[in-house]
């Protein structure tokens, strides 16, 4: 996140104004539990999140789904629990604040809960009378969610957990891009250097942002020449 401070002309920071909070989050667990072989390739979604940011709720909900189901498949049993939860937690508070029927479950949350049936049976038990407000989630259970499923995935027993952390960062900045500017007609592992938003689905409505930073070419090659990353 420093990097993309640099790239947006703020000041030296993890923690850029440019970037949603919470995804800025997500990028920093990412970056830190991504091997340094690995880690050149994170670089490319650098000017992705610059722009990338609003006081939409839903933004929340989105980043926190996108972990959640990135994680489910593969971690350990005891945080699978918890992903299934964090699921249907996140599908409420965006069928609340979308004004969608009570029940409602994104197809991608679907696909992600039927690998792990034992696991959706469990957190459609216990979410049985609790509901969260949209609020509560975007303060306590969306940055929760985030860590948790980004250290159960770099703990997973899988062959190399590398690619699965870089598309759930890719994945979400997607996510956001769809919510902010759904026009718009990229994503975020390509055209990066550009600097435009991904176009990753259809949203209810498109949620107010902030406009996005230009990224400076001299900048983003100085970028480029310092991770090892193609201009």
């Amino acid at each position: 996140m420093e990097f993309a401070s640099y790239l947006a002309g703020e000041r030296w920071s993890d923690h850029p104004s440019c970037t949603h909070p919470l995804l800025a989050g997500l990028a920093r667990l990412v970056n830190d539990h991504t091997s340094d072989a690995a880690r050149p390739r994170l670089a490319e979604l650098i000017p992705s999140v610059i722009g990338l940011t609003g006081d939409d709720p839903r933004l929340d909900a989105r980043i926190a789904l996108c972990a959640a189901r990135a994680a489910l498949p593969v971690v350990a049993h005891e945080r699978q629990l918890a992903m299934a939860v964090s699921i249907l937690s996140g599908e409420h508070v965006l069928a609340e604040l979308e004004g969608r029927p009570a029940g409602y479950l994104d197809e991608r949350s679907r696909y992600a809960l039927a690998q792990v049936p034992e696991a959706a049976r469990w957190a459609y038990t216990f979410g049985r009378g609790v509901r969260i407000s949209p609020k509560g989630f975007r303060r306590y259970a969306a940055p929760n969610t985030v860590q948790l499923a980004v250290r159960g995935i770099a703990q997973a027993c899988v062959p190399d957990p590398d690619p699965l952390l870089r598309d759930l960062l890719a994945d979400a900045i997607d996510d956001c891009w769809a919510l902010l500017r759904p026009a718009a007609g990229t994503t975020a592992g390509s055209d990066a250097g550009s600097g435009a938003g991904p176009d990753a689905g259809t949203a209810a409505e498109p949620a107010t942002a902030t406009a996005p930073s230009v990224v400076d070419p001299a900048r983003w090659a100085d970028a480029c020449r310092l991770t090892g990353v193609s201009a």
